[in-house]
């Protein structure tokens, strides 16, 4: 798996590429746990390049909306395709994210989160 960064003003984009699955999710784990260690706050998680997502996967995301849930911090998953998307909806989660189309809304939507 391929986990790409990118830094847009006080938030931080992570876009893992590829499956998230038992063989992968603890790369986009250690991943996350150190940027939020490091004092990141203000996260999106773009989903666009995963086109499959396991239990082990979903872990990691809740394991991220623990650690950011307000007012600690922000998370907002982004670009979830139809595959991933179901997968969230059987297993009850989509109400527990914050959810944008997009990485440019989902950026928008962390810079007006409160510091």
């Amino acid at each position: 798996m391929e986990i790409a960064e990118e830094r847009s003003g006080r938030s931080l984009v992570i876009a893992p590429l590829g499956r998230l699955d038992s063989v992968s999710s603890g790369e986009l784990e250690r991943v996350v746990v150190a940027r939020l260690d490091a004092g990141e706050r203000r996260l999106a998680i773009d989903m666009a390049g995963v086109e499959y997502v396991s239990s082990a996967g979903l872990r990691v995301l809740l394991l991220a909306a623990k650690r950011l849930k307000p007012p600690a911090g922000a998370l907002v998953l982004c670009g979830i395709g139809p595959s991933v998307r179901t997968v969230l909806e059987l297993a009850g989660f989509m109400s527990l994210f914050a959810v944008e189309p997009a990485r440019p809304q989902a950026i928008a939507r962390l810079e007006s989160t409160a510091p």
